[in-house]
Parts: structure tokens; sequence; C-alpha cells
């Protein structure tokens, strides 16, 4: 194995944040005796490539300069990749991306210094991660948050013209699109019970938050090997505008219109003819019939 760090820098994250705070970065690493490689990702999903181009020559110690996207990629590049280190790796964040989601959960600092020396403790910790496996495409994604389908996926795809908003981007794209999105039939499985329903949202969560800062998942649990479900029929938008506050808090999953459940395995299939969009970490990862399952403890994170 390399005794060096590996840093994977997404120069566009956090509306470029990324690459002015680099040099910030960079000397605060050198500061605190890090020794490391580093490597901007050129395009979309190149994170991935980089992961696996490092494990393949024996780096195990990943650190993420980038935002949810990044880290997502990161994550499948690891998972993807045929190597017996795989279950050596950890990986690290220092927070630059427009939600930062993720890092919420367990209370790691968007300061430079202090991400930095989170990582440098070195307080490792063996999460689950859920397993989208799309049939049709023979394709299979991680995620190490939360994925989703119906309105969430719609707002994903549909929140590049939010960007600029940072943290308010999901808010605003969802408060728009509530006018436009129309529901699906869709035939959901799991824990051998069946709900077939034009359903607004279905949430697969992990951990606490997703789109910047919501709290949608009632009790989530990071490694007690079972999804959070959130389950939505419909809601109109003045529940959506009065239940803003409770979205934040996490109350909102105490309202009469969502169902809440606890599985370790989901099987959802579009009966109508208009594609669903899925997301997962706040990636738009595909449009069909799909089947979750989760990862008990599969990756070591640096937590604080």
């Amino acid at each position: 194995m390399v005794n060096k760090w590996f840093v994977i820098i997404n120069p566009t994250s956090g509306n470029n944040a990324a690459t002015k705070n680099w040099e910030n970065i960079y000397n605060e690493l050198k500061s605190q005796g890090f020794n490391f490689e580093f490597k901007f990702t050129e395009y979309k999903n190149h994170s991935i490539k980089l992961v696996q181009n490092a494990i393949n020559k024996g780096f195990t110690k990943f650190i993420c300069v980038g935002g949810d996207g990044t880290l997502h990629n990161i994550v499948n590049g690891v998972l993807k990749t045929k190597s017996n280190l795989i279950a050596n790796v950890i990986i690290g964040i220092i927070p630059i991306g427009t939600g930062n989601d993720w890092v919420k959960t367990y209370a790691i600092s968007n300061n430079i210094k202090e991400a930095v020396l989170t990582i440098k403790n070195k307080k490792i910790f063996k999460q689950d991660i859920g397993r989208i496996y799309i049939e049709s495409e023979n394709k299979e994604v991680f995620f190490n948050n939360l994925a989703g389908v119906g309105f969430d996926g719609y707002v994903v795809n549909n929140i590049i013209k939010y960007k600029k908003l940072g943290s308010l981007a999901y808010i605003i794209a969802a408060l728009v699109g509530i006018f436009k999105f129309k529901r699906s039939l869709l035939h959901i499985e799991f824990n051998n019970s069946i709900v077939k329903e034009k359903t607004l949202m279905l949430l697969i969560g992990l951990c606490k938050y997703s789109g910047g800062g919501m709290q949608l998942t009632k009790n989530p649990s990071l490694n007690d090997g079972l999804f959070d479900i959130t389950f939505i029929k419909k809601i109109t938008f003045f529940t959506l505008i009065k239940n803003i506050r409770n979205i934040f808090n996490g109350h909102l999953t105490n309202h009469k219109l969502v169902k809440t459940y606890k599985t370790s395995k989901i099987t959802v299939k579009n009966l109508d003819t208009k594609n669903v969009f899925i997301q997962a970490d706040g990636e738009l990862v595909g449009t069909h019939n799909f089947t979750v399952t989760i990862l008990p403890e599969k990756l070591n994170f640096i937590v604080n």
C-alpha cells in the first residue's frame, strides 16, 4: 500500500469555490503534515476513474475536495474497483459544495482548517451504503446519503438552473417544479408488502440531511443495516409552503400525508409510459425500474 493521501479536487464544486480555495487547502494540508498527491477532475464522473487508478497503484487514503456529487463519485469509484484493498480504503472530505448534506450528519466543519484537522485525527466510521440496480441497463450505482424517485429526481434534473443560489437551489427548484410535475403510478415492493399508488416522492435514506439541509427521513441510522423510507402520495403547493419550516427541522415526517418505513431492500417499477427520474446523492442516475439493497458497514469514512 502507498503511504500517501490521494486528494481529488472538483474545481467546479460550490460555484468554483474549490478552485478559488485550493491554494489555501493545499497550504493547510502541508502545514498539518499531510503527504499527498492530488488531481483535479476534468469532466463529469472523472473522479471515478481517478479513484480506480489510484487504488490500482496502491492508494487507500482519499480526500474529497468538493460537494455531495464529488463524494458520491469517489464512493462509486471505490466500490466499482476490483481490488482486495477496498476494505482498507478510508475517505475524508473537505466540503466545498452547494448543499454539503452528507457532512452535516457528521458535523464536519465547512472551515478548511477544521475540516483538515478532522481528517488528520482519523476517526473512522463504518457506514452502510446503498446499491441501486437498474436491470434494463445492467447498471449499478452506489450511494452514501440518500436516493429518491419521482418529484425528488425531477427536482434534481432541473436544479442546474438554480445552482448559483447555493443551498437554496433545491427548495426553489421544488417550489417551482410542484406546479409542473405529474405523478407516476409506481409499484413498490418491500418487507413483503406492495404499495401501488400515484406517487409524488419516494425517498430511500441512509443519512439525515438532503437538498441543502432538509430532513425528509424520520429515523435514519448510519449502520443499522436498514434504509429509512419516506413515501409521499401527494402534496399541494400551499401545504408545501406551510411546511417549509418542518421540511428543515424534520417534523414533516409526522405529517398525515407522509408515510415512513424501514427496510433493507426495495423494488420500484414504473407502471406509466412516461419516465421517472432516479437521483442518488443529488446526482441523476437513471429513469427505469430499479431495486435498492443495503450493504451494511461497507465503507470507512473519516468523521468528526
